[in-house]
């Protein structure tokens, strides 16, 4: 049977369209320290997650993010965790964002990091803002909200690092962005998705206001060196 492209998307995306982010080569790969944590093996095989391990005692906490996740030799779990995975055929009919925003560029990656240090969306490190297109709200030149892109499989493109600075929530930035970043990748043929953890249902009632479904579940684990 041929696995979905989504069931391993940090896999698809580092041996794809994304490799030069890669970290390993073979049978698993890592994404660069400063771009992010996430790591993936090819397939669940001795060999693979051997491959896999290795990464992990190279360059230290790793995150997995895929459907299902069998134990990893030679490395501790620090934790692990239940997600979900969402999809966007379409985004439900809605009016433009009453609010102005604007592309971000490498100038913004110091307050693009500092934005998403404060309100921890997800992993977001000095090069995370590389792996796609960025929009955000400014405010007296200050950026107070953003979101953009991040694992990009074939044929998918992730919606990630979506936060809005805490003084400045409850003014529909997170939606309107979003909404944004899901429209530009349905018009370019791809496939918007997303994750958030289980837990986070108040995200999720949010994620399905915009046409968002769950596709399927997922677990999020952190692996170190033993």
């Amino acid at each position: 049977m041929t696995r979905h492209p989504l069931d391993r998307p940090i896999w698809t995306a580092l041996s794809g369209r994304q490799s030069g982010f890669a970290l390993g080569t073979g049978r698993a790969r890592r994404i660069a320290a400063d771009v992010g944590v996430f790591i993936a093996a090819e397939d669940d095989s001795p060999g693979s997650l051997a491959a896999l391990a290795e990464l992990v005692r190279a360059h230290g906490e790793s995150w997995r993010m895929e459907v299902g996740a069998a134990p990893v030799p030679g490395v501790q779990t620090l934790s692990e965790a239940a997600g979900v995975q969402m999809v966007a055929e379409s985004l439900t009919p809605a009016p433009p964002p009453a609010f102005a925003f604007e592309p971000l560029t490498e100038a913004d990656a110091p307050a693009m990091l500092a934005l998403a240090t404060l309100t921890k969306p997800g992993p977001f490190l000095a090069r995370t803002h590389q792996l796609g297109d960025f929009v955000g709200v400014k405010r007296d030149g200050e950026l107070i909200a953003m979101a953009g892109e991040r694992l990009k499989p074939v044929g998918y493109t992730e919606v990630s690092g979506v936060c809005t600075h805490p003084d400045h929530r409850g003014k529909g930035y997170a939606a309107g962005l979003m909404r944004h970043v899901a429209g530009r990748i349905l018009e370019r043929g791809e496939t918007p998705f997303l994750h958030a953890y289980a837990t986070n249902t108040g995200a999720i009632a949010l994620y399905e206001t915009l046409g968002f479904r769950i596709r399927t579940q997922v677990t999020v684990t952190a692996l170190v060196p033993a």
